[in-house]
């Protein structure tokens, strides 16, 4: 599952292509992905303009000129292509290699921009688990997939006090806590892991006691917060499926500190430990035992 880097980083290269486009026309190539297309999916985005593409934790969110919002989930295995019919190389233009079956493209949207230009949005998805479904936007924070998601990782606003109040009394560990998209909205295990790396915390300490060290819990939300932006800006981690809008991969895995780092040496200054591997609800956890007490 892309994690919101990954998410974040296909939101940004989309922006330019669809943001005050024209959708001319949708195919819809299936009846469903994930869940069925909404009712009459491809006639109510047709001829409408696109106002702005916006993410939320892991979720895209295709603001229109008028209702619906359109809500995008990439799933397992869920990616998009830009194809041109321009040859310039200007911000917005993307050359895609075709490195996705052509079969499991479901869903193309034919936009024409502001000035003029055509492009073909391609969503390909070879496991059919993600997802686009309507929601009206004044209602759009009660939507099932959205209701109930907690702050965002990025900015200022998840800071120590914040963090603290949303873990005090947890007794569950901390790394489940963190993922917990009520309390943190799209933090998945890659960047949880790194985060509690780069903090000193052991993940398997009660969320309540971190919460309890007010120095324990600036370091916590410093640390999400950084390496959420590090993930961003190298373009995801693209692990397994993922891949970006220009069909390359992105580079932050390349600079995991512990992330599926098992029996190597910890990367941290003088500390000599060596990264571990345990099991959390199902889930593999990376950690060094020596600095992550």
């Amino acid at each position: 599952m892309p994690e919101l880097p990954e998410v974040e980083t296909v939101r940004r290269g989309l922006q330019p292509v669809f943001e005050h486009a024209r959708i001319v026309e949708v195919e819809q190539r299936r009846p469903n992905l994930r869940y069925p297309f909404p009712a009459d999916f491809a006639a109510r985005l047709r001829g409408r303009a696109v106002v702005a593409l916006a993410r939320r934790a892991k979720y895209l969110l295709l603001h229109l000129d008028a209702d619906p919002v359109l809500i995008c989930h990439l799933g397992m295995s869920g990616s998009f292509r830009i194809h041109s019919d321009s040859e310039a190389v200007t911000p917005g233009d993307f050359h895609y290699a075709r490195s996705k079956d052509e079969a499991h493209d479901h869903v193309v949207f034919h936009l024409e921009g502001a000035d003029g230009a055509r492009h073909r949005v391609v969503f390909n998805d070879p496991r059919r688990f993600g997802f686009m479904l309507f929601a009206e936007g004044a209602a759009l924070d009660a939507h099932p997939s959205l209701a109930g998601l907690g702050v965002e990782p990025t900015g200022n606003m998840l800071d120590g006090p914040l963090l603290a109040g949303l873990l005090a009394g947890r007794r569950t560990p901390i790394k489940a806590a963190l993922l917990d998209q009520k309390l943190i909205a799209g933090l998945g295990n890659i960047y949880v892991c790194e985060a509690l790396w780069r903090a000193g915390i052991a993940p398997t300490r009660a969320a309540g006691e971190v919460a309890a060290d007010a120095v324990l819990c600036a370091a916590l939300a410093q640390a999400i917060r950084e390496v959420i932006a590090e993930a961003i800006e190298a373009g995801g981690s693209s692990l397994r499926d993922h891949i970006r809008t220009d069909g390359s991969l992105g580079y932050f895995q390349h600079s995991f500190s512990v992330y599926d780092r098992e029996g190597h040496p910890c990367p941290r200054a003088g500390c000599g430990g060596t990264v571990a591997r345990i099991v959390q609800s199902g889930r593999s956890t990376f950690y060094c035992p020596s600095c992550q007490p």
